[in-house]
């Protein structure tokens, strides 16, 4: 496997990071998540433009420009050679003295890889997921923004253990109000009848790209879309409900703290928004080789 680093595509065996940089030492970076379908990476301006967008908030600066960000993302999934994959470019503060200070780090560090992915079997798919609520509460805005994607996960860690220890496959995490946030990785939607619903960013959700794609979808299917708050009341009398993000693409749950959804069973708007979905990421995409 071909690892970018600094410029450089070198074997992963070979990839070395300091001891001493900030991403490693403080959780002091931005990161995406992108994928490759057939050949083409899919939403790779507004995967680019949201790294940058995250970097911009944190005062870090990526040393590369928006267009060579791309191109070495292109390099790196060429040199690998895959034609369906998943790509995790990180931008850390860079190395630089113990201390909490960003001004001790001279120049970021540009990781690019590439690699396959399979979050969840098929089954899960066909049968739906079975979620939990978490205890552990989605940090609030007014503490970090959660459209910054950061190298901090520790709050989506610990959310991810409970999900764990229970047996689940996912854990819905709630803000300090009690409303329905997000997931430790994806989105959360909802559906009631012809409206499909989702939480806004406001409430500590990332506006996901895979989101985008499904309120896209949603609308083209002539459904109804709303960002509303919502508690996990709605997702237990839901119709269906269902999560997104680039991992996990399109997902059904089934069963929420116990109790299930609707039918038990994927709905037809889910199935229906995850079958438009792939005919999307089938269709558009910039072509990794020309």
């Amino acid at each position: 496997m071909q690892v970018y680093l600094n410029g450089e595509l070198v074997e992963a065996s070979e990839a070395r990071v300091s001891v001493f940089d900030h991403g490693f030492l403080y959780g002091d970076g931005v990161f995406e998540g992108i994928r490759v379908y057939d050949g083409r990476v899919f939403r790779l301006d507004a995967h680019v433009d949201r790294l940058f967008d995250s970097a911009k908030a944190i005062e870090l600066t990526i040393p590369l420009t928006r267009a060579e960000m791309k191109e070495a993302i292109l390099a790196t999934v060429r040199a690998n050679g895959l034609r369906d994959a998943y790509v995790r470019p990180v931008v850390s503060r860079g190395p630089g003295a113990l201390g909490l200070d960003p001004q001790n780090c001279a120049r970021a560090t540009v990781v690019i890889i590439v690699d396959s992915i399979k979050v969840y079997p098929e089954e899960f798919y066909l049968k739906g997921l079975k979620v939990i609520t978490a205890a552990t509460r989605r940090y609030s805005p007014d503490v970090l923004s959660a459209r910054i994607k950061s190298l901090n996960y520790l709050n989506n860690i610990l959310a991810k253990l409970e999900a764990r220890r229970a047996g689940a496959a996912e854990a819905v995490m709630l803000d300090r109000n009690g409303y329905v946030a997000e997931c430790t990785a994806d989105n959360v939607f909802v559906v009631r009848g012809d409206k499909v619903i989702t939480p806004p960013t406001h409430v500590g959700a990332l506006r996901g790209v895979t989101r985008d794609v499904a309120m896209e979808a949603a609308r083209h299917l002539g459904y109804e879309v709303r960002e509303e708050v919502f508690t996990v009341f709605e997702m237990f009398t839901a119709d269906e409900c269902f999560l997104t993000g680039t991992a996990v693409e399109v997902a059904p749950v089934v069963w929420v703290d116990g109790k299930a959804v609707g039918q038990g069973a994927p709905g037809p708007v889910t199935l229906a928004i995850r079958q438009r979905f792939r005919a999307v990421t089938a269709a558009e995409g910039t072509p990794v080789w020309s």
